[in-house]
């Protein structure tokens, strides 16, 4: 079932964690602080994560300063795809450079309170949050184009030290696959 991202308020303070990568090496918030962050809240097994996760490749190659990570949050138990093997299967599918982190214990994506994958959450230099939403208005089978252009967009001007402007259109995707 579709959701849509719970649009964090603004200015709102990266959430403190240090998960492990899909090699087992641990990244931490504080080894990220002082330089805007990207962190996208993905998954292997989602159709609107397959749908995008090639643009999002594309966009991010295109801002070799931006600091990124990827978050897999769902239970692996429960939906096998989501394990670190198709994770890994699925950074190469993409061409993602960047860290895929594992959140097993599912805290990491509370703390964000992200509510779908794709989620994507973009602070300033500062830690504050500028960016929360799509990364465009394409969703499988509506027919738009996958472009990037409205995370592209947030990126330069996080980049370049300015405001994005207001509405941001929310994340739609798969609800993360909590635990009960």
């Amino acid at each position: 079932m579709a959701v849509e991202s719970t649009m964090v308020p603004l200015g709102t303070p990266l959430p403190s964690f240090s998960l492990p990568d899909l090699a087992g090496d641990l990244v931490s918030s504080a080894s990220l602080a002082g330089r805007p962050l990207l962190v996208a809240f993905l998954c292997n097994h989602c159709p609107y994560v397959k749908h995008v996760e090639e643009q999002l490749g594309q966009v991010l190659a295109a801002y070799p300063d931006l600091q990124v990570v990827g978050i897999c949050s769902n239970d692996a138990t429960e939906y096998p795809d989501d394990d670190a093997e198709h994770l890994a299967a699925q950074a190469t599918r993409a061409g993602w450079t960047f860290p895929y982190l594992v959140d097993e214990s599912q805290e990491v994506g509370r703390a964000f309170r992200a509510a779908c994958t794709p989620d994507f959450f973009l602070y300033d230099a500062s830690g504050g949050l500028a960016y929360r939403g799509a990364m465009d208005g394409s969703t499988p089978g509506n027919g738009l184009p996958v472009t990037g252009e409205l995370l592209d967009d947030a990126i330069g001007k996080v980049l370049s030290d300015q405001p994005v402007p207001e509405p941001h259109r929310p994340s739609m995707g798969c609800s993360i696959k909590w635990r009960a």
